[in-house]
């Protein structure tokens, strides 16, 4: 598990290599096993016998974090967690305090708490190579870094710097932790990395942090100090303006603040402690545990194939044709060329085809920065990318793309010309986002080989894929889909063919409750800051514009055909029909909708209080934010009942990731869970009495 060498200069490298497992993870095991390590460390430095120590990895990671499997158990209780807090405290104070110089030569990923390992390093060295990043991206799963890493990269770069590192949650590549302080020297191959390493042992003899100097000063100042309470106050307010204000939404940001403020004014182990205390109270709270049952446990399971068909090798394209050079044409070439495929980019003419190519380039720089790509790689990215407006060029792909224009004529016209120049091992895809698959493969010579991949805005920031499996879809192409998606570094959900398909579906409740919420009377601004307030990361009125309210329509009269004599309409459908067909307000693309638009931005529109008075006077904020969200976990559970979607973690995970419901309610299911079924059945009456039968509770949850 550890392995302890020493060379003739009296330097010891001791070097991770966890038993039975293909990476270093810490926790309670490593921990244990370390203690004879640093009890050999104090005894050779007391013999004259050690100057100095190098950590490192014998496995494709240097450290990979905590063990969440272990931490998210549902039985500990406080002071157990707290107690383990403490326990690796002890292990990093010790790893820094042996009287000797600590290197961390890190030549893998050292992310969470392997990169607090790190940090209680005396220097920091990284191989500077594609794969290694690093980072403390806790604030992610709902949590923050609760093993020393908040304190001493407050130590390190005071506390602005610090709570935009750790309330960022980013993760860095070596160039850029090294441009904000993270790490101290990167390296550009193993052995460099260790002779830099040893070289600075060799001439360093002083082993002390800078939190260990008496009198030493904290950069930037404390929280006593009237600059630094000001900085404080002004976070807080930051912090504050982000989370949503029911269910204390995002609490992380706001105990990794406190944990700096009050840790700033006393000293480092009292402040760590005072860190233990806060992740503790985190890791106990609702939020991290949603978050990291739909982050952690319900990805986890998507990425092991939970919905891919069995039995089928795994799919590794090389070649992916693009039918459609629009914005989301290009945004799927981008996300294809950073994961190094090549890409074949058609329209209608080479140089429609070349502007799509100008397209992808400015998307590529999205992934600039993000530890994907830099400027040398989007170079050789466009290169990997070639214009035409023949399809004889497809002959080569492994798949080809349909992103056209949303018509079926055009759609159908454009598959089957793709068709004839395609291998038999090839499938064809449809990013639609209205019609049918089934009804896109029906003139298909291969409909087996035909599949919807449903590509969300902007394409390049959002993580999510519906695969579309139609009547005829082989479960060797959708294998294939899933294989695809996770290729190019995006999340795969598989849904049936049925109208809205699930993220759009379930999203449509979210904008329709809105639209009826005005109908009803409440102030148009309120009704999109309790959107925001639920957790929702725009107001139901702006993403009816967004969308455009013809598509939010044609969804709901999707839904009327589907369900036919057994169809309630919805309050909302006059509204939206009033606006398209007498104001002539279709939305955010014709500068028009439920808000204004112009150079200087949005604005509520000014004939809205004409049209839409506001009546109530008395508001009920909880409740309407319930009908928010109610509405959407009610839709996802009648897709599950018909078969829409699957399984509950698809259902979780694509409900955070397609269209942005809370992800510290950890999705539309585990929201039930959390509010506890019996509960959640019963506000569901007493919102159905009140408001109709759009909140009774479905079959499959009963």
């Amino acid at each position: 598990m550890i392995v302890y060498t020493k060379d003739t200069d009296q330097i010891a490298t001791i070097t991770l290599d966890m038993d039975g497992r293909a990476e270093n993870l810490l926790n309670h095991e490593i921990v244990d096993a370390f203690v004879p390590v640093i009890e050999l460390l104090k005894k050779e430095k007391a013999k004259g016998k050690l100057r100095g120590v190098i950590l490192t990895s014998a496995k494709k990671n240097f450290l990979a974090g905590g063990d969440i499997e272990y931490l998210s158990k549902e039985q500990q209780g406080a002071q157990e967690i707290f107690d383990f807090s403490e326990k690796l405290k002890r292990f990093f104070r010790d790893i820094e305090r042996p009287g000797v110089p600590v290197v961390a030569a890190i030549n893998g990923p050292a992310l969470g708490t392997g990169f607090e390992l790190a940090l209680a390093c005396h220097r920091r060295y990284v191989l500077d190579r594609p794969d290694v990043r690093v980072g403390l991206p806790e604030v992610n799963y709902g949590l923050m870094p609760g093993n020393g890493g908040t304190i001493r990269l407050m130590w390190l770069l005071g506390i602005e710097k610090a709570f935009d590192i750790l309330a960022g949650g980013k993760i860095w590549t070596p160039q850029d932790a090294l441009a904000a302080g993270l790490i101290d020297e990167v390296a550009p191959d193993e052995a460099t990395l260790f002779q830099k390493a040893k070289k600075w042992l060799l001439e360093t003899h002083e082993a002390c942090r800078p939190w260990d100097r008496p009198g030493a000063a904290l950069p930037g100042g404390t929280a006593r100090e009237p600059a630094t309470a000001r900085l404080v106050a002004m976070l807080a307010a930051r912090t504050a303006a982000r989370a949503g204000a029911w269910h204390d939404s995002l609490p992380a940001p706001q105990a990794i603040l406190n944990t700096l403020s009050e840790g700033s004014i006393t000293d480092f182990d009292t402040a760590s402690r005072i860190e233990s205390r806060y992740y503790t109270a985190l890791l106990r709270g609702s939020s991290s545990k949603n978050m990291i049952q739909a982050l952690w446990h319900d990805k986890n399971a998507i990425a092991n194939g939970i919905s891919r068909p069995k039995g089928f090798g795994r799919f590794r394209p090389r070649r992916v044709g693009i039918v459609g050079a629009g914005i989301m044409g290009a945004g799927i070439a981008s996300a294809c060329l950073v994961q190094g495929m090549e890409v074949i980019l058609k329209d209608v003419s080479r140089m429609i085809a070349e502007q799509g190519k100008e397209r992808a380039g400015f998307m590529l720089d999205h992934y600039i920065g993000t530890g994907r790509l830099d400027r040398p790689g989007k170079t050789a990215c466009l290169k990997r990318i070639k214009t035409t407006e023949s399809s004889e060029l497809f002959a080569d792909c492994d798949l080809v793309i349909e992103s056209v224009f949303e018509h079926l004529n055009v759609k159908k016209k454009v598959i089957s010309e793709t068709e004839e120049h395609l291998d038999e091992y090839a499938f064809l895809a449809s990013n639609t986002v209205s019609i049918p698959i089934t009804r896109l493969a029906g003139n298909s010579i291969r409909p087996a080989q035909f599949v919807g991949l449903h590509f969300f805005k902007p394409v390049e920031k959002v993580p999510l894929v519906e695969i579309v499996r139609g009547k005829f879809t082989s479960d060797e192409t959708i294998a294939k889909a899933c294989d695809f998606v996770q290729a190019i570094g995006k999340t795969p959900i598989v849904v049936k063919d049925a109208w809205g398909f699930f993220v759009a579906r379930v999203q449509n409740t979210y904008i329709l409750e809105g639209i009826t919420l005005l109908q009803e009377g409440y102030p148009p601004a309120l009704i999109e800051n309790l959107g925001r307030q639920a957790g929702m990361p725009t107001g139901a009125l702006a993403l009816a514009d967004a969308l455009s309210l013809d598509l939010v329509l044609r969804y709901e009269q999707q839904a009327a055909e589907h369900y036919g004599s057994k169809y309630i309409r919805h309050p909302a459908v006059d509204v939206l029909k009033a606006m398209l067909e007498v104001w002539k307000r279709p939305g955010a693309a014709k500068l028009a909708g439920f808000y204004d638009y112009d150079e200087k931005g949005k604005r509520l529109w000014n004939g809205i209080g004409e049209h839409f008075p506001v009546t109530k006077k008395d508001v009920d904020k909880t409740e309407i934010m319930e009908r928010f969200l109610y509405a959407q976990v009610l839709e996802a559970v009648w897709c599950l009942q018909e078969g829409v979607i699957r399984t509950v973690e698809e259902a979780n995970l694509g409900s955070i990731l397609g269209w942005g419901f809370p992800a510290s309610e950890g999705g539309v299911i585990q929201y039930v869970r959390h509010t506890g079924k019996d509960k959640f059945i019963a506000r569901c009456g007493e919102l159905a009495a009140l408001h109709g039968q759009r909140f009774s509770v479905p079959r499959w949850l009963l």
